[in-house]
């Protein structure tokens, strides 16, 4: 009996120590899209009123452990029985991404009336503040699930050849650290400021060693913020343009002699803006019928 119970110590080390190099490898396969997921949640998560950022941000990291939830049970389902599925839930994927990417370019070179009047958020009432919060809470966690597919797929292929008690223990470690992680990184870029003013104030002297590091937090946090904007949109339409070319035969052998980040930037920027195209119109009609 004792044999047996030291065997089955064994058998579960044998299989954690797995569990262990596996999660490593699937670590690194995410390595590049959870770099685009920080850069686009700290784009999603900024702009908010400074006593707000860390309750919204909050929120949409509470969606994005339910996103988790929902897509875990459901890959690994349709791992099992129907892995074509997976593909079109990518693409698809991969649309709204892309859509999103270049929307934000054309709102940049042509932005709305709508736009230009809710940029001043200090001339907003306290009601219009917090339901431009609850709309860019959705949109954040919207993007984070799409995002979080993609990880959670990328891991799964990682370990698609081993047990499934392997494959569920190396996704789920990934998927909560991948959300750990990018909201914890993202609540130390939004609240940046913040520690810079405490270390101004850390003591009395003037131009101190802490007044320094402290004034140039303050003063980098604006442009991080606008760095990270560029960079969630260019994000965007990498993961996207990522998805199309390992996805479907026509875009993986369109332009192969050229290098992977550039053909995956056009080809992401060339879908979204045949994407907006046909969304808007589409709105016109429906626009024209309400009318």
């Amino acid at each position: 009996m004792a044999s047996g119970f030291f065997a089955l110590l064994d058998d579960i080390a044998t299989v954690m120590d797995d569990v262990a190099v596996m999660s490593k490898v699937a670590a690194k396969k995410t390595a590049g899209i959870l770099g685009d997921d920080l850069a686009v949640n700290a784009e999603k998560a900024s702009g908010f009123v400074t006593d707000r950022e860390l309750p919204v941000l909050w929120a949409i990291t509470k969606g994005s452990f339910l996103n988790k939830l929902i897509i875990l049970p459901f890959a690994f389902l349709l791992s099992a029985f129907l892995p074509t599925a997976v593909t079109v839930i990518l693409v698809l994927g991969g649309l709204y991404l892309a859509f999103e990417g270049a929307e934000k370019i054309y709102e940049y070179f042509f932005p709305h009336e709508h736009f230009k009047a809710v940029t001043a958020v200090e001339d907003l009432t306290t009601e219009a503040v917090i339901a431009a919060e609850k709309v860019k809470v959705k949109s954040a966690i919207l993007t984070d699930f799409i995002l979080s597919v993609e990880i959670v797929i990328i891991a799964l292929g990682t370990v698609v050849e081993k047990p499934i008690s392997t494959q569920i223990a190396v996704v789920s470690i990934i998927a909560i650290l991948a959300t750990v992680g990018v909201y914890g990184l993202v609540a130390l870029i939004v609240r940046m400021d913040e520690f810079g003013v405490r270390l101004i104030n850390l003591n009395e002297q003037e131009n101190s060693f802490s007044d320094k590091v402290g004034r140039v937090l303050v003063s980098a946090l604006p442009k991080i913020i606008k760095s990270m904007t560029v960079i969630g949109t260019i994000a965007l339409l990498l993961v996207s343009g990522g998805i199309f070319a390992h996805n479907i035969e026509f875009f993986h052998h369109l332009l192969e002699s050229w290098p992977s980040i550039i053909k995956e930037f056009l080809i992401g920027l060339a879908v979204g803006l045949v994407v907006l195209l046909v969304v808007s119109l589409f709105k016109k009609m429906f626009g024209k019928k309400e009318h």
